[in-house]
């Protein structure tokens, strides 16, 4: 469970993945998935490596000792069938975990399942799903999509994109969280035309998915920090509210007129939290007041260090000794490199 205390109280640590000098990882070192993997009895990390989109990496040492210096970069996933992927390629993957289980895979006859945000042959975002025997791989991809972009007038429209999942036995369904970018203005007055977090769900049973819909728009309080677009997020059982995400989002509205690289998600992103007291956790999300950090109340030695622009995904790797560790990317967008803060013992 993650404590109420823990949320603005992080240590930064530093640069704990940075990026390769040449091919795999070189642009990009970001959005993990971290999960416990009993086949090496340590931390497996699943990321956005880019070239290809797509990577994993592994901990060495003590579980407990996750700072820099203890990851090794394993190169990108293996897929059996590549040929399944519509455009050619993907990226952004994200292991299926249990929810109860913070940073744990869930298993389903016999299988992990890893979700992926791939593009089509006229470059828009879909999601697929794959399985495999091992977290290390192979995964073989499902021969159907599992998310596609919705109707024009949805919030979904453009793209769907930085997916995450969970299984919940108790169910017998898979929860996914899901960034919705919109073609046209939505019917809001703060970023009409901002991204917004969706859910939609699958049981083991069905064969296609059910979209719920959006369940945090961007914050209707202007220069909220999450007032402008919204982005992946992460679960976790919590302590005074029975659900806490750890999400990234922007104060900065999206313009349409906009040609930049960055035009979908304008500088700055930066890491928060929003909450949930429902037992499904699919509606009545709120937002918390402050983000972890503005971006201009980075240090120093952190700008020194290459963070700036932008804190993108945010990811908790909850810890044996009762501490958690805090995982992001930082930097201009497409040249983003991971670091890591820490919470202490106790908190947990």
């Amino acid at each position: 469970m993650l404590a109420e205390d823990l949320i603005q109280n992080w240590t930064r640590q530093g640069l704990v993945l940075p990026r390769n000098e040449s091919g795999a990882g070189s642009h990009v070192m970001g959005d993990p998935c971290i999960v416990w993997d009993e086949e090496i009895s340590n931390w497996r990390m699943i990321l956005f490596s880019d070239p290809p989109g797509h990577g994993q990496a592994i901990h060495l040492g003590d579980p407990s000792e996750i700072g820099p210096g203890s990851w090794q970069f394993e190169g990108p996933l293996v897929f059996t069938n590549p040929e399944a992927l519509p455009g050619g390629s993907t990226h952004k993957p994200w292991v299926v975990m249990d929810p109860y289980r913070p940073n744990h895979p869930a298993k389903i006859d016999d299988h992990y399942l890893l979700v992926t945000v791939s593009l089509t042959r006229d470059n828009r975002k879909v999601i697929q799903q794959a399985r495999a025997e091992r977290l290390a791989g192979p995964w073989t991809l499902e021969e159907d999509l599992i998310i596609s972009a919705g109707e024009m007038a949805d919030f979904d429209a453009k793209h769907v994109d930085a997916v995450t999942a969970y299984y919940f036995p108790d169910r017998q369904e898979l929860l996914y969280f899901y960034m919705g970018y919109p073609h046209q203005a939505q019917a809001r007055a703060v970023s009409p035309y901002g991204s917004a977090q969706g859910v939609a769900t699958r049981g083991l049973t069905e064969k296609t998915v059910t979209k719920l819909g959006v369940i945090l728009e961007p914050c209707q309080q202007t220069g909220h920090w999450a007032s402008g677009w919204v982005g992946g997020l992460q679960i976790l059982p919590g302590k005074e509210h029975r659900w806490i995400a750890i999400i990234n989002a922007s104060p900065s509205a999206p313009n349409p007129q906009d040609k930049t690289i960055a035009r979908e998600e304008p500088a700055p992103s930066l890491g928060g939290f929003a909450y949930c007291d429902e037992e499904w956790p699919v509606t009545n999300w709120q937002w918390y007041p402050e983000p972890i950090e503005w971006i201009e109340d980075l240090p120093p030695e952190a700008l020194a260090n290459g963070e700036g622009v932008n804190l993108w995904r945010q990811h908790i790797l909850l810890l044996p000794d009762g501490s958690a560790a805090l995982f992001y990317n930082s930097g201009f967008y497409g040249k983003e490199q991971m670091y890591l803060k820490k919470a202490g013992a106790g908190t947990v």
